[in-house]
Parts: C-alpha cells; sequence; structure tokens
C-alpha cells in the first residue's frame, strides 16, 4: 500500500548534502518526516528502532532510503546488508547515490539489494532533477506494508503466492488441447 506520509531516510556523511537533500524534499512538496543520518551504524540502529530511536511516534519506520555509499562508522554497503539479512525488512525501497561510477560497487550494490544506484549529480540542479524523479517514482510504487518496526506484515487468502492460486502456466499445460 501506498503511504503518501512516507519517512524518507537520508544516510549521509556529508552534513552540507544532508540538508540540500532536506530542503529539496521539501522543495518538492514532501510533507512527511526526513531523517538525516550521517553514517550506516546509525541507519541500522534507526531501521532497529534502538536508542535514541526506539520511540516510532517520532522515529516512524522509513519508506523509502537513499544512501551514500562511503562513510566513516558503517558504509552504505552495510545498510544493504542488514537489511539483506533480515528479509522482513529488506521491502523498502533503497537507493544509493554515490560519487562512485565504480563497476565493482555497482555490482556488489545491487547484489545486496539495492533498488537502484545513481552517481550523484554535481550541480545542484540536476542534483534536485534526480531527487524529484526518484520521489516521483517511488511514491507511485505499491510496496507492503509494514508494522510500526517496519516487520512486513503477512497477507493472507487470495493474494498470498502459494496459498489459494494456482500457477497458470502449470494449469493450461496440463488442460488437454
Amino acid at each position: 500500500m501506498k503511504k503518501y506520509d512516507a519517512t524518507i531516510l537520508v544516510v549521509e556523511a556529508d552534513e552540507y548534502e544532508r540538508a540540500f537533500m532536506e530542503r529539496a524534499f521539501r522543495q518538492l512538496g514532501v510533507k512527511g518526516p526526513v531523517q538525516l543520518l550521517s553514517s550506516g551504524d546509525e541507519a541500522i540502529a534507526y531501521m532497529k528502532g534502538e536508542g535514541r530511536y526506539a520511540d516510532r511516534q517520532k522515529y516512524a519506520y522509513p519508506s523509502f532510503v537513499l544512501t551514500a555509499l562511503r562513510m566513516p562508522h558503517g558504509d552504505g554497503f552495510s545498510v544493504l546488508a542488514f537489511l539483506k539479512r533480515n528479509p522482513e525488512w529488506a521491502v523498502i525501497p533503497t537507493v544509493v547515490l554515490s560519487g562512485s561510477a565504480s563497476h565493482a560497487e555497482v555490482k556488489k550494490a545491487y547484489r545486496l539489494g539495492a533498488s537502484s544506484y545513481h552517481r550523484k549529480p554535481v550541480g545542484q540542479d540536476d542534483f534536485l532533477k534526480l531527487l524529484s524523479i526518484l520521489h516521483q517514482y517511488w511514491m507511485t510504487c505499491e510496496v507492503p506494508e509494514v508494522d510500526d518496526a517496519g516487520k512486513q506484515l503477512p497477507t493472507h487468502g487470495e493474494d498470498s503466492i502459494g496459498e489459494g492460486s494456482a500457477d497458470p502456466a502449470a494449469t493450461s499445460r496440463s488442460k488437454p488441447s
């Protein structure tokens, strides 16, 4: 289900870029929370609801994550690896924004479950345009519902894969012509 009051989690070591992204999202009409964090370790604590992030009224589980890769105290790869190890939380769209176009880093990010990988634009106008595109795209996507802790809610009935539904291809193959 879409969440129009979605919480955006920005994980970026550079204070200027974090502030720029928050201003950009506000310019784009984002009314929901934009949480700004400076490291992968902090992002993982946020997603787990640990320490200062335990209050889910104040620190709602994010609906969308933008993460840099190279940061002290836990990089963006650690954020992606954490989500991959926790499939109930891995449903969240996670976008990498990096200054690097290294083929090895791009490949590693996707292997760890990144939804997309973008090289950070150099100019502010281009950066704003990219954030606008990303926001518009992800806010139109349907994503699984999660509880306050960010864990995916179970599905029931006909919508559940493997529950009450047949494989149409298998059914058509088994019918005589």
